[in-house]
């Protein structure tokens, strides 16, 4: 028996990880792929973490601690999901951060990762996709409804297919003591979902032979409470793929797993396995495509509640409840073996093996191969060849074979019918490759061959590149490409010139060629390429390919001076310290060959550690001195650059200052301005300005100074001034400005510094005497120095300067100025002078004011001001200083105030408010100064003022002040609006605004003393509507009393809004009164229907106004009282036909059919609706005016005739229904009208006429009813050819107690032409409930047209046993067949029938419980039944169940049989029988021929064993195992010596031949001493031989060993000598040809050699050969 097919290994143990046994469950333990194990430690709540175990990392735990009620990893990211109550966040635990966030609106009860970038969510009510990876997915995505059959279900699982058009949800329930699973299957594309009982299920994909594209499939499992089955089905057929036939195949359960189901399944997409786990933890493997079982075991004593695809080995990876995780696979070198142990799968091994390339099947393959090509079927013998597992037939031998076989007239060459196969299947091995490419190139058809490689449907070697490239080059260099075979590659690449590849190509496969001599060759014939290419070279990333050095070399030598430097420009990127003399070398011959180039570099700060000292001289002698001062470092030598400029840039000048020291840099300014203080002043001015700060302004200062240059120091100190805090920088440059003439520098310093001593600069200034006192005028007008300017220039006589401060500086300064005037008493018309050269607008004329007002002189003003309101001056302070002048002179200021618009008039009415009040509100009353207004009026009782204030300034806001209730003063204020301010206005909107603010402000009584004061008395707003609205709609808030007065006084309101504010405020009589008043009589009464509620009311107005639309109103609320009859008669006045259908209802429902008919004929008149007239005709019917109906039904109408009838049969008129079917010929329904009048006769006809299922039902149930069962039949007949109908026809005839009629219907069935299965099906099994005596017989003869499995379970029920297994067999359910015979072994067993079914079983486990029924049942027979099983059972197992039983020797004939399959357990049974009979030598050739047994255990048993051959196996088993000295000793034991030294020579070890070889010495044995001599010849040192011969006197028996030693060593030692003479020669030769070989020249082939002669190369270094010579 071959080894088991699985491979099972336990991977880890999550509780050996620490994790929490109590952790590890359904619930808290995830696993969405082979990559993470994810688990919820729940122990302590303040302490919750979550475990992910990286099973692709060494195990890595790693724990964070995480609240969370389910947490799952992603499948390959360190992404992890997270879901708290509703709430779900993903998080990227390597980059640490959020990646999304969002709350669910209801529970999630399922999640997991259905993709790599989505997560697959499942709610009470729904299932939604998330794309967690799409920004623009911000929330879930809803992808359909959750099925009912899923209710009260715990889902378990959630798959989607690949393309993500199908879904299944998986859920289960306890049921009956039971686990019932239910799906709900969802196709995305139909929008449609179906409810499937199942446990488990998955979607996969194959492809079928011959298919153009994959098979989509979905498989589940369901175990059920009849059985268990495996169901294999196709989804989304592609239109030319084969069609996959439906598999549904049986799951076996022991029967101690009466619980167990299925829990999870996954597909291998390379065996094509589909892989079933129990939740007793069995595994079961079937294939996909036949739902062929190949195995089932047993792996896991726990429940494995989650699994997951092991991709590693194709197979499935689970958790069990211990935390153990577990992997099972196929076991890729056995389970073919396996398969073919049972001829059955050879079929499936062969497929098997050639889908996943699996080793076991090749004799098959090679026969099949072979046996075809021998019948000369080529095209069946190449798709086998093209098929074979791993490739193993297509071999040049095969190509050989097809290129042998002539081609077929009209036909393909068979060879090349055979690539076609491959070339749309795989890839071509490089033989194929080959034998196609050569004719395809012989007939130029390239394209093909462009085809195949882009397709990869070659394999490219260099033997094809070699082939190609006599046609074309650049399809070679592909295809060396892709063979890998870099040598050629570079080779064409050069050959086409494809330099800048080489390199890249070169890293990408790891060749290193000779860059120097192909950068030799690429120089001379392109130069540009070689110098991009020795870049390349120099600037790898892993350190240069060349010697920088030697490449410089090469462009030298070509006197290549600018592609030297750009390769050592590039060489050198990084500024190393090891490139020092390389920078050296490029900077000095640049300097030499072209200075502007090394100027460049330099310029460009690309090197540092090159000679400077060597570098700085020869840039002086090359005249770049910028260059030269860069790089000195001798003061002198800087000192002597910068003092004879020599056109240095002042620029770098500068900038090199700020690398010397302070005293260095000092130094060399003094220098320089002493050698040529003219040519280097600008330079010095720069120098200081820019490194001020660091030497110092005041070092500078005296430097500039000890020269006398005051330009200098101006210059210097202009460009700091303006960031220097420095006062005596700002003094010093008002001084260096001041003596060289720059006055608008003086005058700009002293507008804007904010720095000098300002005291210090206006005596220096005073002292200075300038003609220009303007810089004088800013110091003083900045600092407030008015007065002692004023006083200055006053004494000084300088009046112009006055007037050009007061004018140019600063015009806001004169009142300080005219203070001053007057201070020194300055006469008058100086200073009205002074005033009038000013420009008014530019005089704050509130401080000019203040500054006379304060001295008593501003009489003084009032020429300047009117003079200044003259000019246009609209200053608000020029009319408030005249309005104070007039009211202190009393000059008319009433008028001035009212008629002024420019003056402020909050200032000027606080100034009046003492004054007179009056003037002060005339004031506020210009300025709408409310709150100073309400005040002053206040405080003066002037509320009539106030009151026609409030009326005009229409402020709703001013209106909440003063009618706040804190307002002391509101009732007089109301009284004066009320009395005065309204009745004088005449502006509707002063009006309006008043009333509303009342109205807001919550005063409805002042609101209606002011309405009734407007709208009741005499004014313009009497008949305002508004304002009556406003009125009623007041009252009717707060005097209600008043509102029917008003509505009889005033007329125009709006009467509708009116009444609806009436209802509102369930003022219904007034309502009503406002309706009557403006003739809305609907509304009127509508009224009294719906609030007063009074139909009689209603009735008395109705018949009072008489219009039509009052009484379809009252008809209609008489309608909704029940009311019927007046409604109708209401209506019929109304002549409103209108509500029909309310009428028609309510009517038929009170029985009011005669008041109905009048008014449907009234309806009649202008209505032609099928309701009206189904109605009349159904109340016709229902008063039992047939005659009336037949007439009408004659007559024209639209009545829904079928409709009416239906209603009437329902309502048992059958007569008038009878009429009603008969008059449009419906004879469905006529027939089952004449049923319930017992017209059976002709409700037969009319069922005939009608050929309706429905309708021969129903009549054939009346029959029966009856006992017609002649009718019965003939209606029967008619039913029972339909499926769907039978089983409802059997009930009936069952239930009634007619079993007989029954049978007699069924056989007359049997003989119609549209008989089908269920017709026999059904028969069978009434047959087996009221005749078992006929089963048999009918199944003999109709078991093709039967349903099996529902018969099957008639005989089951019927316990008719024999017709059972009959059917079992007949319907290919061995496993079943065998159970059954088994189980009823008394009535069914027979041993040859039982042995042709149970060698047809699928299920392996029935071949063991056969065996235990023989055992128990018929011992004798035994070795018959294993006989026919050998080849399918597992014989360890076998073995392992007769061990337990004890009767091993029962079944030794069939281990005999069974050892040549050289198995453990077989052995070790065998071999244990044959010591208990003590038959040593079968146990001998056991033990040699068959090594699969536990040696050492055995041996242990065999050497204490009392014979001494079971010793001498122990010793020999010993010696196959290596236990050399446990051999020996037994050996020694029991005196075998010739076994213990056959042992020694075999061991190959010195000590333990020596050890046995002084053994032998010690014991006196000289023969076996002389055997081991020669046994042990090449193991034996000479020494120890002479020792122990010398020392026990052996050297008689010693001898010849001694001799044959000392040949052998004297032989050695001849062909030493030999080898040594011949190398000593050799090398003599070598040394004379290297002596007369040239120096220079030598070793170089003469295609490749240089000129012959002696040349000489300006650079002292010749050209180097590259070896190349183009291509």
């Amino acid at each position: 028996m071959a080894p088991l097919p699985i491979s099972f290994t336990e991977l880890l143990s999550l509780t050996q990880l620490d994790i929490q046994q109590a952790s590890i469950g359904f619930n808290t333990t995830t696993l969405e792929s082979d990559h993470f194990i994810c688990v919820r430690e729940k122990s302590d709540e303040a302490a919750a973490q979550v475990v992910i175990v990286d099973l692709h990392n060494g195990n890595e735990v790693t724990r964070r601690t995480i609240k969370a009620d389910s947490a799952i990893m992603h499948w390959t990211k360190k992404i992890i999901a997270l879901k708290a109550q509703r709430t779900l966040q993903i998080f990227n635990l390597e980059a640490k951060e959020k990646i999304k966030s969002h709350t669910m609106n209801e529970d999630v009860v399922f999640w997991k990762w259905i993709s790599e970038k989505s997560l697959g969510l499942v709610t009470d009510a729904a299932v939604y996709h998330w794309d967690v990876m799409d920004p623009t997915q911000a929330t879930p995505v809803k992808v359909f409804e959750r099925h009912t059959n899923l209710n009260n279900c715990q889902i378990i699982n959630y798959r989607v297919n690949s393309d993500e058009k199908w879904m299944v949800v998986v859920g289960i329930s306890q049921q009956q003591g039971r686990v019932v699973g239910n799906m709900q299957l969802y196709s995305r594309d139909r929008g449609i979902s179906q409810a499937i009982e199942g446990h488990a299920a998955v979607f996969a994909e194959l492809r079928l032979e011959g298919a153009p594209a994959d098979t989509k499939l979905f498989t589940f499992a369901v175990r059920t409470a009849q059985g268990a089955k495996l169901h294999v089905v196709e989804v989304d057929h592609p239109p030319n793929n084969p069609v996959f036939q439906k598999k549904a195949v049986d799951v076996y359960f022991p029967a101690e797993a009466v619980n167990d189901f299925p829990v999870a399944m996954q597909v291998s997409p390379r065996f094509s396995i589909i892989y079933l786990v129990t939740k007793y933890g069995f595994i079961h493997l079937y294939d996909l495509e036949t739902g062929t079982c190949i195995f089932m075991n047993r792996i896991s004593s726990d429940t494995i509640f989650i699994t997951a695809p092991h991709d590693a080995t194709s197979g499935i990876i689970g958790v069990n409840r211990k935390g153990q995780v577990l992997s099972v696979s196929v076991d890729e070198n056995h389970i073919i073996d396996y398969l073919l142990e049972n001829p059955a799968n050879s079929g499936l091994a062969i497929k098997l093996a050639s889908r996943a390339g699996l080793k076991g099947a090749d004799d098959l393959y090679q026969k099949q191969f072979q046996t075809l090509m021998d019948q000369q079927n080529y095209i069946e013998a190449a798709k086998v060849a093209a098929n074979s597992p791993r490739g193993f037939l297509r071999t040049p031998q095969t190509i050989d074979k097809f290129k042998a076989v002539p081609a077929p007239p009209g036909q393909l060459s068979v060879i090349l019918q055979y690539f076609g196969m491959l070339l749309d299947k795989t890839t071509l091995n490089k033989y194929e490759t080959i034998e196609l490419v050569k004719p395809v190139l012989a007939q130029n058809r390239k394209h093909l061959l462009e085809k195949w490689l882009k397709e990869n449907k070659l394999e490219c070697t260099e033997e094809l590149g070699d082939i190609v490239k006599l046609h074309d080059l650049n399809m070679a260099l592909s295809v060396y490409q892709r063979s890998n075979s870099p040598q050629k590659v570079i080779a064409c690449l050069a050959e086409t010139g494809q330099f800048d590849k080489i390199l890249p190509y070169a890293q990408s496969v790891g060749y290193t060629p000779d860059y120097t001599a192909l950068l030799q060759h690429m120089v001379r014939i392109n130069p540009e390429k070689g110098a991009d290419f020795a870049t390349q070279l120099a600037s790898h990333q892993g350190g240069s390919l060349v010697d920088i050095d030697r490449v410089v070399d090469i462009f030298l030598s070509q006197n290549m001076i600018q592609q030297a430097t750009a390769f050592l420009l590039s060489a050198l990127d990084g500024n190393k310290p090891e490139h020092a003399a390389q920078q050296t070398r490029l900077l000095e011959m640049n300097l030499v060959h072209a200075p502007q180039v090394a100027d460049a570099i330099l310029l460009n700060n690309m090197f540092s550690h090159y000679d400077r000292q060597k570098i700085a001289q020869l840039c002086e002698n090359a005249g770049l001195f910028q260059r030269a001062l860069e790089h000195y470092e001798d003061p002198a030598a800087v000192k002597r650059i910068l003092r004879d400029n020599n056109g240095i840039p002042p620029e770098f000048i500068v900038e090199y200052f700020g690398r010397m020291s302070l005293e260095q840099s000092l130094d060399c300014l003094s220098e320089m301005l002493r050698a040529n203080i003219r040519q280097n002043l600008q330079v010095v001015i720069q120098v200081a300005t820019k490194y001020s700060d660091l030497l110092g302004p005041h070092r500078l200062i005296e430097l500039f100074e000890s020269f006398k240059t005051f330009e200098g120091l101006y210059y210097y100190l202009g460009s700091i001034v303006n960031l220097s805090e420095d006062a005596d920088v700002h003094f010093k440059y008002i001084q260096a400005a001041t003596r060289c003439g720059q006055f608008s520098e003086v005058e700009r310093i002293c507008r804007d510094s904010q720095f000098y001593n300002p005291e210090k600069v206006k005596n220096f200034l005073k002292e200075a005497k300038l003609a220009e006192q303007l810089p004088l005028i800013i110091v003083c007008d900045r600092f407030n120095f008015i007065h002692e300017l004023v006083l200055y220039l006053y004494q000084n006589q300088q009046f112009k300067s006055i007037e050009v401060y007061v004018q140019r500086v600063n015009p806001a300064r004169t009142p300080a100025v005219v203070g001053g005037l007057l201070d020194v008493d300055c006469d008058e018309s100086i200073i009205k002078s002074l005033l009038g050269s000013v420009q008014s607008s530019a005089i704050p004329i509130d401080e000019l004011v203040a500054e006379v007002e304060r001295r008593n002189r501003l009489k003084l003003l009032l020429p300047f001001l009117e003079e200044s309101l003259n000019s246009g001056n609209q200053q608000p302070a020029v009319f408030n200083a005249l309005a104070k002048i007039y009211i202190d002179s009393n000059n008319n200021p009433e008028k001035f105030l009212k008629e002024n618009d420019f003056y402020d008039t909050l200032v000027v009415g606080k100034y009046c408010e003492k004054r007179d009040p009056y003037l002060a509100f005339i004031a506020y009353q210009k300025g709408s100064n409310d709150v100073e207004l309400v005040k002053i009026t206040n405080e003066n009782s002037m509320f009539k003022q106030q009151a026609r204030y409030l009326v005009k300034r229409r402020d709703a806001e001013l209106w909440g002040f003063v009618l706040s209730q804190n307002n002391i003063h509101r009732r007089s204020l109301v009284d004066q609006v009320v009395a005065t301010a309204v009745p004088e206005s005449t502006d509707p909107e002063d009006v309006s605004v008043a009333v509303q603010c009342f109205l807001k402000f919550d005063l409805p009584t002042e609101l209606i003393e002011l309405l009734e004061k407007i709208i009741l008395e005499p004014s313009p707003f009497s008949d305002n509507s508004s304002l009556q609205n406003l009125l009623i709609l007041t009252a009717v808030k707060a005097d209600k009393a008043r509102v029917m007065d008003y509505i009889h006084r005033l007329t125009n309101y709006d009467g509708p809004d009116v009444a609806q504010i009436c209802i509102q405020n369930n003022l219904y009589e007034e309502a009503f009164e406002v309706f009557k008043k403006v003739d809305a009589h609907s509304e009127a009464v509508n009224v009294l229907i719906e609030y007063i509620v009074s139909i009689d009311r209603a009735y008395a107005y109705a018949d009072k106004v008489d219009l039509p639309e009052v009484w379809s109103r009252l008809g209609k609320a008489q309608l909704d009282g029940l009311r019927v009859s007046d409604s109708i008669e209401s209506y019929i006045r109304a002549n409103d036909p209108g509500n029909h259908s309310e009428v028609i209802e309510i009517a038929g429902h009170a029985g009011k059919n005669e008041e109905l008919i009048k008014y449907l004929h009234m309806c009649r008149k202008t209505l032609r609706e099928p309701e009206v007239d189904s109605s009349l005709a159904l109340s016709l019917a229902r008063v039992d005016k047939l005659s009336d109906l037949e007439d009408f039904l004659n007559g024209p109408n639209v009545a829904n005739v079928d409709e009416a009838g239906d209603r009437a049969y329902e309502e048992g008129l059958h007569q008038a229904a009878k009429i009603f079917f008969s008059s449009i010929s419906n004879w469905a329904k006529l027939a089952t009208t004449l049923v319930f009048l017992e017209e059976y006769q002709n409700a037969v006809e009319c069922a005939r006429k009608a050929n309706s299922t429905k309708v021969w039902k129903q009549v054939n149930e009346a029959c029966v009813a009856k006992k017609e069962f002649r009718l019965a039949q003939i209606c029967g007949l008619n039913l029972i050819v339909h499926a769907e109908e039978l089983q409802d026809l059997v009930k009936q005839y069952e239930r009634n107690g007619y079993f007989d009629e029954l049978i007699s219907l069924l056989e007359a069935g049997l003989g119609l032409e549209r008989a089908h299965m269920g017709m026999f099906t059904e028969l069978g099994i009434a047959l087996s409930k009221y005749h078992p005596d006929r089963v048999m017989e009918h199944l003999k003869l109709f078991w093709g047209r039967i349903n099996i499995p529902k018969m099957i379970r008639a005989c089951e029920q019927a316990h008719l046993w024999p017709e059972l297994i009959f059917l079992y067999c007949h319907y290919d359910e061995w496993d079943n067949a065998a159970l059954a015979m088994m189980e009823r072994a008394a009535d069914a067993w027979e041993h040859q029938s039982f042995k042709d079914i149970v060698v047809k079983v699928a299920n392996l486990e029935i071949y063991y419980r056969a065996l235990n029924f023989y055992l128990q049942e018929q011992p004798s027979l035994l070795t018959d039944l294993l006989a026919v099983l050998t080849q399918r059972i597992d014989v360890t197992r076998v073995v392992r169940m007769f061990e337990k039983s004890d009767n091993i020797p029962l079944i030794k004939p069939f281990l005999i049989s069974v050892q040549s399959q050289n198995n453990k357990v077989v052995n070790n049974a065998i071999n244990d029988l044959l010591i208990e009979e003590e038959d040593y030598k079968t146990l001998r050739d056991s033990v040699e021929n068959y090594d699969n047994y536990d040696p050492l255990e055995l041996a242990k048993r065999l050497e204490t064993h009392e014979l001494v051959f079971f010793r001498q196996i122990a010793a020999s088993i010993y010696r196959k195992q290596k236990r050399w000295s446990q051999s020996i000793a037994l050996s020694k034991q029991d005196r075998l010596f010739k076994d213990a030294i056959e042992t020694a020579a075999v061991s190959g070890k010195e000590d333990v031949v020596e050890e046995l070889l002084r053994y032998f010495v010690d014991i006196g044995s000289r023969e076996c001493y002389v055997g081991m001599l020669y046994a042990c010849y090449d193991l034996i040192q000479l020494d120890v031989v002479m020792e122990i011969s010398w020392r026990h006197g052996l050297n008689d028996y010693t001898m010849p060993f001694m001799i044959n030693a000392m040949r052998q060593q004297s032989m050695k030692i001849s062909t030493l000598e030999k080898d040594n003479e011949e190398r000593k020669a050799k090398e003599v030769t070598q040394q004379r040809d290297e002596d007369n070989t040239p120096i220079l020249l030598g070793n170089r082939l003469m295609l490749t050699a240089g000129p012959g002669g002696p040349m000489q190369y300006s650079n002292g270094i010749a050209p180097q050969a590259t070896g190349y010579s183009g291509f």
